[in-house]
């Protein structure tokens, strides 16, 4: 059966906590917008300055682009060392939020050492205007804007410690910008340091810096080169187990920082080559009483945006369930279901997307271990699973493969399939366009037959061989339908339908 087949300018003092929720509403979106892809993305921490800058009722306003001689004119103003040089930074801050501008800017001799000039220096103020126009460039989607801020990697890095909350959350959110974009800049950061310094900074009280830390691991996590270069380094520090805490610490420490963890934990995962080490440090267990706390969360008051954390978490845990080396640590806690069927039941209607990493765990749960099937049976969570098969073509799949595993196990639970109201809603599935759900249906009507002969008895008196006898044309069902056929008219008293068994290797 199967395992896991597929494999997420700094705001000021006043106004922090609604900023940050404000982004974190854009980054739901962009998580439920982009649930199948790998999170690669960027982001910009802005100040709401749409007032100062002209904007209306908040509305972002991009400028436009500056000519040439005027964005030299603006680093000439920055470069005088005159009064007024906080608000020259402040213009070009403003500036470079459009992509010609930056571009320009970029261009000109001596422009990003002016800013790091400026960024390294002892006035606070200045170094805040300088950190803000870098963020801005680094939130380009021009790989020669990012590879151009390469000389301030290593001033960045040096700046993630003993200063500011809001300086250091700026200057993470800037690296993990960078990150995103350019190959060379992850490259330079690597031998620079950048995860012992995050190893040192996962352990700060700060909820924002956690989030802007996860946000630039989860970034460099996803690099093409992470398997063989960062994983490994990652293994090596305090990080992996100091994420898996702020994961299952997420609904009493703060749901933001926990989600990003979450996401790197999942591209840990993904990569294939660390499991094992999360494993001997507990991840399964931990994960599996996290998403039983999460679904004792859910009938009570749910805290905004708890899906975003449950998602890589059911991920997480339906791919370490999938490696061969953790069959000495599977979970047997029925609870486990209970709580599945509950965050089904939860996010059903607002976030069906769930519903599918739902089924991916149910299916390897389910895959190899007996008790989990006896488990969803002895429980009646059986009805709920069927109501879950028009939901969507890959739901559809799921939740037959689901059925077959159980059915898998032999004939006491065949048995039990055929008292549940299983085959009147496999007609109509079989009824489908779609190959590959008819095809899973068929896998499951053979088990079905194979171990339990009175369901192909009920299956014929409900009108069931009509709808295979409509697949006997379909090329790639065709084989898989006749050899049905053959098993339906078989005297009910033949045993285990022996004579057809050339037939059936059309299921092998």
């Amino acid at each position: 059966m199967w395992g896991w087949r597929r494999r997420g300018a700094g705001p000021s003092g006043r106004g922090a906590e609604e900023l940050r929720a404000r982004r974190r509403e854009r980054e739901a979106a962009l998580r439920k917008a982009r649930r199948q892809e790998q999170l690669v993305s960027k982001r910009l921490l802005r100040e709401d300055t749409t007032a100062e800058e002209g904007g209306q009722d908040g509305a972002e306003i991009v400028p436009d682009p500056l000519s040439e001689d005027e964005v030299l004119e603006l680093l000439r103003a920055v470069q005088r060392g005159s009064e007024d040089r906080k608000r020259s930074l402040s213009r070009l801050r403003w500036a470079l939020q459009n992509k010609e501008t930056q571009q320009k800017f970029v261009r000109l001799d001596g422009s990003i050492r002016t800013l790091i000039g400026i960024f390294t220096s002892s006035l606070a103020d200045m170094q805040m205007e300088a950190a803000r126009c870098l963020h801005e460039l680094s939130h380009s989607s021009d790989p020669a804007v990012a590879e151009a801020c390469l000389p301030v990697t290593s001033y960045l890095l040096t700046y993630l410690s003993g200063h500011s909350v809001e300086f250091m959350e700026l200057c993470l959110y800037t690296l993990g910008n960078l990150v995103v974009e350019s190959e060379a800049v992850r490259k330079q950061l690597l031998p620079q340091g950048i995860i012992p310094v995050l190893a040192s900074c996962i352990q700060s009280p700060h909820e924002a810096v956690l989030e802007g830390l996860g946000y630039v691991l989860s970034q460099l996590l996803q690099a093409k080169e992470a398997p063989t270069e960062i994983i490994p380094l990652v293994l090596d520090s305090v990080l992996p187990q100091h994420m898996l805490r702020l994961v299952c610490s997420g609904l009493k420490a703060g749901i933001g920082a926990a989600v990003e963890f979450a996401w790197c934990l999942h591209y840990i995962v993904c990569s294939h080559t660390a499991n094992a080490a999360l494993l001997s440090l507990g991840a399964l267990p931990a994960l599996t009483s996290l998403l039983l706390d999460l679904a004792s969360e859910i009938p009570q008051d749910a805290p905004e945006g708890l899906e975003l954390l449950v998602c890589p978490v059911l991920r997480c845990l339906s791919n370490l369930l999938a490696e061969e080396t953790g069959c000495e640590v599977q979970i047997q806690d029925e609870r486990l279901l209970i709580a599945l069927f509950l965050i089904l039941q939860c996010f059903l209607q607002q976030h069906p997307f769930i519903v599918q990493e739902c089924l991916w765990l149910l299916n390897n749960l389910t895959a190899d271990e007996p008790f989990f099937c006896s488990a969803l049976l002895s429980l009646d969570l059986l009805p709920a699973l069927l109501q879950l098969l028009p939901c969507s073509q890959m739901a559809s799949v799921l939740v037959l493969t689901v059925l077959c595993n159980i059915a898998e196990k032999g004939p006491a639970y065949c048995q039990q399939l055929h008292r549940q109201p299983a085959l009147p809603l496999l007609l109509p599935t079989l009824a489908l366009p779609d190959p590959e759900v008819v095809g899973q249906c068929l896998e499951l009507l053979h088990l079905l037959f194979l171990h339990w002969p009175e369901a192909a008895a009920d299956f014929v008196t409900q009108g069931g061989h009509r709808a295979l006898e409509q697949h006997q044309s379909t090329p790639e069902l065709q084989e898989r339908a006749r050899a049905l056929l053959d098993m339906v008219r078989q005297p009910l008293g033949a045993s285990a339908f022996s004579p057809c068994h050339t037939t059936l290797s059309a299921f092998s």
